[in-house]
């Protein structure tokens, strides 16, 4: 977070959701030239969504700041997902699969890889509190087999699919189990979740701090934060045409599609992220990181589940064994190079190597 709060919102964060707006109403770009116009659009509602929630951030303190983004991103990316599986336009069984799967990808070896190296190149060395990511990691690890692993191995119905139950019974898991990551982290064990040596309980403001009272300025950036989410989600929807056009005239797999709209989506937290990393804030990245990793399983995917169920839609889950193989690696690379409480470049280079890797096995399955 931003080490002080301004008293006054800058003009462009505040046009720049509403331009947002606008550029949704224009609807599905028609051309290159509007396309990348909305594209500009884009990128400027995610940097004004970046602004506003370090403000909310700032307000409420670690570790509730940083669910603010993680939570608010993923119940739009999972309308988004849901809106592109009633599109009945091919390929929509996997793009949940593809999407989480991407996200995870992204968020545990792009995110936490560039944090890393971004930290590690300017304070050489970075600490954070072990306790809570190795928490973190393990509920992440179980979410992502039941989901994206073991439906591969049941022998109920054939396929990466659960049948009915199964998927009922994995989404209520998925949500028991962030419900009591959330619990952990905001009230039971919040020390886990705050740097070496931070006070649990934020001293009482100075009545005259004018930042401290400044509720309007609070107020607006909430309003505001979820007019950018949404434009950047919908936004990014309006060109997803474009992109599943252009994926399929190169002739590389659909599901390119879902890492694109993954990294769309994830562009506000992966700069909160970077910024505190530089900041010499490595537990707000890793907060952010795995937060974020944990609601895209858990909060996506049951979502999607109970509309796949009602509407009788088709949804893969399981991944191919390529798929497997990037994910037990990532997790088992996480889990060691998180598993210090400390972290150089080297870790961050070694993360965005296995980055590099599932995108190059992503284009060439």
């Amino acid at each position: 977070m931003a080490s002080a709060l301004p008293e006054t919102l800058p003009r462009w964060t505040i046009a720049a959701p509403l331009l947002g707006l606008v550029a949704i109403a224009v609807g599905t770009p028609a051309n290159v030239v509007l396309a990348a116009l909305v594209a500009v659009v884009l990128m400027a509602a995610v940097l004004a969504a970046v602004h506003h929630a370090e403000v909310i951030a700032h307000h409420l303190g670690e570790p509730f700041g940083t669910l603010v983004l993680a939570v608010a991103v993923t119940v739009i990316e999972a309308s988004l997902i849901i809106s592109l599986m009633l599109s009945n336009s091919g390929g929509e069984a996997a793009l949940a699969r593809d999407t989480v799967f991407a996200a995870l990808m992204i968020v545990l070896n792009g995110i936490v890889g560039i944090c890393l190296l971004a930290g590690g190149t300017r304070h050489h060395e970075q600490q954070f509190t072990q306790t809570g990511v190795s928490a973190g990691l393990a509920m992440l690890a179980t979410l992502a087999i039941l989901t994206l692993v073991l439906p591969n191995y049941t022998v109920s119905t054939p396929g990466p699919f659960y049948n009915d139950i199964q998927l009922t019974f994995v989404a209520v898991v998925s949500l028991i189990i962030y419900a009591t990551f959330v619990l952990a982290q905001t009230v039971r064990h919040r020390e886990y979740f705050l740097p070496d040596g931070a006070v649990l309980v934020p001293e009482t403001p100075d009545p005259d701090d004018a930042k401290a009272l400044d509720t309007r300025a609070l107020s607006l950036s909430g309003g505001l934060l979820l007019i950018a989410l949404v434009g950047v989600v919908l936004l990014a929807k309006a060109l997803s045409p474009l992109i599943t056009g252009w994926v399929d005239a190169a002739g590389a797999p659909r599901a390119l599609v879902g890492v694109i709209i993954a990294g769309l989506v994830l562009l506000p937290e992966g700069l909160a992220a970077w910024r505190a990393a530089r900041r010499n804030q490595l537990q707000t990245s890793l907060n952010l990181a795995l937060g974020s990793a944990l609601a895209t399983i858990a909060l996506t995917l049951p979502a999607v589940a109970v509309v796949a169920i009602m509407l009788g839609l088709d949804l893969a889950l399981g991944l191919s064994p390529v798929g497997t193989v990037m994910l037990l690696l990532t997790l088992f690379v996480s889990s060691l190079s998180l598993g210090t409480g400390r972290t150089t470049i080297v870790q961050g280079v070694l993360h965005l190597v296995l980055l590099a890797t599932f995108l190059v096995v992503t284009l060439m399955p």
